[in-house]
């Protein structure tokens, strides 16, 4: 009999890979998705063979009747306090109440774990949401992936294609963990599967520095890629505080000051992943940055 996971979030882009990779492994997949869900949207999921449970996250025996009969709950949701710390918060309860024995919460970041409190609001609501998970009786395991390897050709500034420029502050050496969307899926549906996971597990495909960056980009594209020293990660903190009390975004995932808070984090370092568990499940086919980068060439050229 296939094992029964439930995946939280499986309507967006990670949940539904991660759905994916599941159903590729023989699992018996369960999305528990909200009663307001476009029904396009389940319509790919029931495609793949994900059977749908609908329900209102603010009634606990909904969720836990989703919950039933699952040996794991994987939750791929995104958003701020309400959805990260409330909703996980239901999913949790509900999981508990159904006797589920695992949990994997939506981290997939850096290790913030070893960051102070106050300096990334998205990770410090994780952090919030860890103590909620840490007190049940669940057993939990964290992802960390560091950043996904897509955002270098997308909303992350280090590669200024157009400019052939690397931009970095503090220090172009320190390395930084880089980990594709598609692979962290395949690695967190290993995990669901797996009943013998630690509290946390560490994945980078890539650990590479400003100074490496350009040096890919460079082979990649064949031209030259330069370093650009924005400033030190103090000057970065200065504009970070500077661009929240000028545009708050208090309901927005992802403003502006939100992508420097990240990448301040990753050229401090303290958030790098060590050690990784990138062999914890043999067969697995890693896609580099080079991969992403020699993607996003071509796709330029046509």
């Amino acid at each position: 009999m296939s094992a029964t996971i439930v995946v939280a979030g499986a309507t967006g882009n990670l949940g539904g890979r991660i759905a994916r990779a599941l159903v590729a492994r023989g699992a018996s997949v369960r999305a528990i998705v909200r009663h307001a869900t476009a029904p396009d949207k389940l319509e790919r999921l029931q495609k793949l063979g994900v059977s749908i449970a609908s329900v209102d996250f603010s009634n606990p025996s909904e969720v836990a009747a989703a919950c039933s009969g699952a040996s794991c709950v994987v939750s791929a949701l995104q958003g701020l306090r309400d959805v990260i710390v409330d909703g996980q918060a239901a999913l949790l309860d509900g999981a508990v109440k159904a006797g589920v024995p695992r949990f994997i919460p939506s981290d997939y970041s850096i290790d913030f774990t070893q960051l102070p409190p106050g300096q990334n609001r998205n990770l410090d609501l994780r952090r919030d949401f860890h103590r909620l998970l840490d007190g049940s009786p669940v057993s939990a395991t964290t992802i960390f992936c560091g950043a996904f390897a897509e955002l270098l050709t997308g909303r992350m500034p280090l590669i200024l294609f157009k400019r052939r420029r690397v931009l970095y502050w503090g220090d172009a050496d320190q390395r930084m963990d880089f980990t594709t969307v598609g692979d962290t899926a395949v690695f967190t549906a290993s995990a669901a599967l797996d009943p013998s996971t630690p509290r946390f597990l560490r994945i980078a495909r890539d650990q590479l520095s400003a100074r490496e960056l350009a040096a890919v980009a460079g082979e990649v594209t064949g031209e030259e890629f330069r370093l650009f020293r924005a400033g030190g990660l103090g000057m970065l903190g200065a504009i970070i505080a500077l661009a929240r009390t000028v545009a708050p975004a208090k309901r927005e995932v992802f403003p502006a000051w939100q992508g420097m808070q990240y990448m301040r984090n990753m050229f401090d370092g303290r958030a790098k992943l060590a050690p990784l568990d990138n062999d914890r499940y043999p067969g697995m086919r890693w896609t580099t940055a080079r991969d992403v980068l020699s993607a996003h060439q071509e796709s330029a050229t046509y």
